[in-house]
């Protein structure tokens, strides 16, 4: 059955009101073990508003009016900036509950919980207490549940995140987003998530983007999930280039009902960001630039004979039915 509304960091909306979303963009992040470094804690907390604000404003002036932030709870997520940032753009933002990779998220945590029992029941309970109750003390809560993987393998850790985000999306009909690297493993998370109850619609695999192998796509495709092209402009990763080749081979099979689009990007770093400052430097700024699928991609987009309607699948259709428990075929 469809759900009317989701949660934002300022309270529920209907889902028609998300409009025009990218689906995978970050306000600020903070690598694990951040916090370690005392002479680089990176920008206060006013001048990540106000980068914030700024990028909004030039988002808004583009017709998004949503974005989802789906920091998971490890990676520097920091839900009451992001609902300030909100209430002062009014637009609408989504926060995610869940845990990130295990070499670069908080596993040693979790490692230290699984000596005296069991995580994924604990790990879990998190997540539905962030989603139906709140992060926190905050009041905040959840709309989406992120899961991790790195390249090549769903190791045992990654894979205890998983099996903790299958029972809480089943608890609470949440949908469930992925971090994946060079383009592998999307097709093992889908796979295991539906072996464990989880309906495919309800899951995007994100950074699918980071290969051009189309069969893997239409593995994940046919497997009745969304697939991530949202790391536009991240080009020391994977070219551009040939992101929007692998992405005009799915919507000339008419696959943009099963496609969300973003960039990945990051506004604001907690620590030393040193990564972001070389990627702009090689990537001649479009790189973490939320504007470049707009300015760039969607016009490239256009000239190869995609059409209007096709582009409003994908950054407003598809959210809306993600959101709302749809399944693309609806």
């Amino acid at each position: 059955m469809s759900k009317r509304t989701v949660e934002t960091v300022t309270g529920p909306i209907d889902t028609g009101q998300l409009g025009t979303t990218l689906m995978h963009e970050h306000l600020v992040i903070g690598f694990s073990g951040w916090e370690a470094d005392t002479m680089r804690p990176g920008p206060k907390r006013a001048e990540m508003i106000a980068t914030c604000v700024g990028r909004i404003g030039e988002l808004q002036a583009r017709g998004v009016r949503s974005l989802l932030d789906p920091c998971p709870n490890d990676l520097g997520r920091d839900v009451e900036l992001a609902a300030e940032v909100a209430s002062k753009t009014g637009l609408h933002i989504v926060c995610a509950t869940g845990l990130y990779t295990e070499q670069q998220g908080g596993r040693g945590y979790w490692h230290q919980r699984s000596l005296f029992g069991p995580v994924v029941e604990t790990m879990a309970e998190l997540f539905v207490h962030e989603l139906t109750v709140g992060i926190g003390e905050t009041g905040i809560k959840a709309g989406v549940i992120k899961i991790a993987a790195g390249a090549n393998q769903i190791t045992d850790y990654e894979r205890s995140v998983l099996h903790a985000a299958a029972i809480a999306s089943n608890a609470t009909g949440a949908p469930i987003t992925t971090h994946t690297d060079q383009g592998t493993m999307g097709d093992a998370q889908q796979a295991e998530l539906v072996a464990l109850g989880v309906p495919p619609h309800r899951i995007i695999i994100g950074h699918s983007c980071g290969t051009d192998d189309h069969a893997y796509h239409m593995k994940i495709v046919d497997g009745g999930s969304y697939v991530g092209f949202d790391r536009f402009g991240i080009n020391v990763l994977f070219p551009d280039d040939k992101r929007v080749a692998s992405l005009l081979a799915l919507l000339r099979r008419h696959k943009e009902r099963q496609i969300v689009l973003s960039h990945d990007s990051v506004w604001c770093w907690r620590g030393e960001p040193v990564p972001q400052a070389v990627a702009t430097a090689l990537d001649d700024g479009i790189v973490f630039n939320p504007t470049h699928l707009h300015d760039h991609v969607i016009p490239r987009l256009l000239e190869a004979g995609v059409t209007r309607a096709q582009i409003d699948t994908m950054l407003i259709d598809n959210p809306r039915r993600y959101f709302a428990d749809d399944p693309p075929s609806a």
